[in-house]
Formats: structure tokens, C-alpha cells, sequence
């Protein structure tokens, strides 16, 4: 059964007011209730009854339990001592309702749910994992359900995509912490204009003036999914069975032609393109060796201290298919807060869970450590529209695939794709596009 819903009559009360304290701005006195309102903890019930946090120890947190409760979130190396001030807040805000000691461990969004699904007794309460882990960590009921004033509250903060993202089945299972899970061209604007960051072709042309690389992680499939998107071959959710990768309809000449597009791009501009890791365009920033790479949001940061104002972002380029400029598709991906369905103390990781995905958290995020908000507020504020990483990354949504409903299988060979593309010493023609495309989505489906 979802323990959320066993909420007592105070925390529904707290919740009505959840708008208020959806933020982390503030600390409120001791007359203010969790949700910062002016409400009392020891005020009558919502039925007009006269249970007060003291009765039963902490109703709201604790769900009657006694005595302090303790709560560890999990949260990547970049963003701890951003955590470590916004939980100290939380259990300020929430001083009224008891103690709460949080700790905050470093834990990356990509390794969490596969360390919840090992060994959930020992992992956070709330942590932080990439959509496309959603599928799994609800199939093996890892997570809490999000019900009720909760529910509410993601709907009407977030953006539809994100909440999308949070959600399997018709239920809400996490709070949409970023929208900015992709990756988009960075790149250095002494080496490349904004002018030519429009076009692929254009990036190889001023990087190739300047006798410097243009850096793309093209054997890994996060990466390389992007020349099957282009040419219209898409993913489309997983089969019944929760396991099997399903594919959209596609054209099987725009596909080969976008692949050909590629490679001959490619082929043309070897000595001034790295098939690398993307931590080769920041290292290469810093020796002056690369002038732009297809890099991710987590990096943008190290990106702006390396180059200074003469970082540039923006939405993947076009590339030239047979005469005609076509946009380039990634991968767009959210992070969401989950909370363990392992906690003992469930009421009390919802609200701080709620909280950390809140409007001034999200802005706190995006101004000190460069994340994209899901939140729809801080998407239109000026935080964001005065900062060319943060539009770069939002804006590429548009030309993107949602990273949900994502296999297991679906990555090694998309990687082993992309290498084929990425090749210039293995000439492709249509015959061999052909092969490629037919084995790849064999080895998904099948791998």
C-alpha cells in the first residue's frame, strides 16, 4: 500500500498550503506551519479535532512515530554543497514538526537507481536518477507513489514534458528536479561564430581555419542516437513485455541518405574531428586544441570558467542532406527526485522531496550550478533568458526525442552505430548504410 496516503488530518491540512512553501526561500517562525503558512502545529485538525504535533511525537514527518527522524539524499558530487544548505533549510522550515537531521551523500544520477535496485534498505530516502531509470524502479516498485495535493503540485509547476517523464501508468512517481538532460554545441566563440554555429558545416569550417577539433562522443549511444533521430528512425516506448524496444515507422532512403550525410562530413574534415569522451572539449578548451563540441548541460559550468565571455551555446546545428539543411534530433532526458519506498519515514521524504524540486530550489540550481529548471516559472525568468547555456539547453528541447522508455539493450548498438558513421577509414555506401540499420535494431530488440 502507498504510504503516503496515510497522512493524518494536520498534514493534509499542511499541504493545502503547499504553494507557499514550495520554494527554499525563507525560514519561518515558530507559528508557522511546513508549508509556511500562519497556521499553528498544535491547531486543530482540518475536522476541527484537537491533534497537535506533540500528541504522537511528529504526525506530519513521522506518521506517529517518536524522537528524532533521520533521512540521507543522495545527490552528485557538483551539486553537494548546494543540497547540504537547501536540506539545512528544510529542517529548519520544518523545526516546528520536530528534529530532522539530514544527510547529504554524493551519489550521481546515472549510478542511484541501479544502486536503490541493489540494495534499497541501504540507499537514500530521496535521490536523484535520470528518467529513463523511471520504467525500472517502478516495475520493481523502488518508489513511492506521488498522490493526492502532491500530484497536484508537480502538474501545475512543471512543464508537461517533465511531468510526462515522472509519470507510468497514469500515476505521478517523482518530482521533475531539471529539464536540461541533453546536451547540445559548445563552443568557443573566437573559433567559431554564432553564424557558423548554425550549420555543421559550418563548425568544421572554422574549426578546420583555425587547425583546431571539433570534439563528439560518436561510440556512445547517448550520443550517437542522434544520427538515427535525424533521419527519422525513432524510439517509441517499450513493448508489453516492459523489456523489448519498440521503433517508429521510417524511410528507409532519408535514413541512409542522413547516415551518408554524416559520414561524408565526417570523412571530408577527419584531421579536424575527435571521436572522444566529451570530457576531451573542456580539456581541449583549456590546451586550445578543440573549438567546439556537441557537450552535455553538466558541463556547461566548467565550460563558462574555461572560456569566459567567449563561451558560445547553442541548439544542435543543421547538416546539410541532399541539398536540404535538416535540424539535428538528440536525446532530451529529465532529472527527477524519487523517494524510496524502503524509508521509514515516507511523509517526511515526500515533503523534502516536494521541497527540493520547488520554484526558488530550482532557481538556486540554475543560478549557482547552471541546471535547467523543469519548473515553469524559473524556465521564463530572466535567470534563464539572460543566460545563453541555460536558453541553449531549453530551447533544444524542441528538436529532441524524450529520454523515456528507454531498454537496457539500446545503447551498446547504438554506440557501435555511431562508430560505423564516425569512421572515416571505413568508406560507407548505400548498400552497407542498409546493413547497419537492419542489424542495429536486431541487436536492440535482441541483444
Amino acid at each position: 500500500m502507498n504510504k503516503t496516503k496515510r497522512f493524518c488530518a494536520i498534514a493534509l491540512a499542511a499541504m493545502m498550503a503547499v504553494t507557499a512553501f514550495a520554494g527554499c526561500g525563507g525560514t519561518p517562525t515558530d507559528t508557522q506551519t511546513a508549508s509556511g503558512g500562519d497556521t499553528t502545529a498544535s491547531t486543530g485538525d482540518a475536522t476541527g479535532g484537537d491533534t497537535t504535533a506533540a500528541d504522537d511525537g511528529d504526525p506530519l514527518l513521522g506518521e506517529g512515530a517518536a524522537g528524532p527522524i533521520s533521512l540521507k539524499v543522495w545527490g552528485p558530487d557538483a551539486a553537494q554543497a548546494v543540497l547540504k544548505d537547501q536540506c539545512a533549510r528544510f529542517s529548519e522550515n520544518m523545526k516546528a514538526y520536530g528534529d530532522i537531521t539530514i544527510e547529504v551523500v554524493p551519489q550521481g544520477e546515472a549510478d542511484s537507481a541501479t544502486q536503490v535496485l541493489t540494495d534499497s534498505s541501504a540507499a537514500a530516502d530521496v535521490f536523484g536518477f535520470a528518467c529513463d531509470n523511471l520504467d525500472k524502479l517502478v516495475t520493481a516498485s523502488a518508489l513511492l507513489e506521488v498522490t493526492g495535493a502532491d500530484a497536484d503540485f508537480v502538474k501545475s509547476s512543471n512543464s508537461e514534458a517533465s511531468v510526462n517523464a515522472a509519470t507510468k501508468n497514469g500515476s505521478i512517481w517523482a518530482f521533475p528536479e531539471t529539464g536540461d538532460n541533453s546536451y547540445c554545441l559548445v563552443y568557443d566563440k573566437r573559433v567559431v561564430s554564432d553564424e557558423q554555429a548554425k550549420t555543421l558545416e559550418g563548425v568544421f569550417e572554422a574549426c578546420k581555419a583555425a587547425n583546431k577539433k571539433f570534439v563528439m562522443d560518436a561510440g556512445n549511444g547517448y550520443y550517437s542516437c542522434l544520427f538515427m533521430f535525424t533521419g527519422g528512425l525513432k524510439i517509441d516506448g517499450l513493448e508489453e513485455d516492459g523489456i523489448t524496444q519498440k521503433f517508429t515507422d521510417y524511410d528507409e532512403t532519408t535514413m541512409v541518405n542522413t547516415m551518408l550525410a554524416f559520414h561524408k562530413l565526417f570523412t571530408e574534415n577527419k584531421d579536424y574531428f575527435l571521436n572522444g569522451e566529451v570530457t576531451k572539449i573542456v580539456d581541449g578548451f583549456k590546451s586550445g586544441t578543440v573549438g567546439a563540441g556537441f557537450d552535455g548541460s553538466w558541463n556547461f559550468s566548467s565550460a563558462k570558467e574555461t572560456l569566459g565571455e567567449n563561451a558560445g551555446f547553442a541548439v544542435l546545428p543543421t547538416i546539410n542532406v541532399n541539398g536540404t539543411d535538416t535540424q539535428i534530433v538528440n536525446m532530451f532526458g529529465y532529472k527527477l527526485l524519487g523517494v524510496n519506498a524502503s524509508t521509514a519515514y515516507p511523509n517526511t521524504a515526500i515533503e523534502l522531496a516536494k521541497f527540493l524540486s520547488g520554484e526558488e530550489c530550482q532557481k538556486e540550481r540554475a543560478e549557482q550550478l547552471n541546471w535547467g529548471p523543469s519548473n515553469k516559472v524559473i524556465a521564463e525568468s530572466e535567470t534563464i533568458k539572460n543566460d545563453q547555456a541555460l536558453s541553449a539547453i531549453l530551447a533544444q528541447s524542441a528538436y529532441s526525442v524524450p529520454q523515456v522508455g528507454v531498454a537496457a539493450t539500446f545503447w551498446t548498438p547504438v554506440g557501435t552505430f555511431g562508430s560505423k558513421i564516425a569512421d572515416a577509414d571505413n568508406p560507407l555506401d548505400e548498400a552497407a548504410c542498409k546493413e547497419i540499420i537492419t542489424s542495429t535494431i536486431a541487436n536492440v530488440k535482441d541483444e
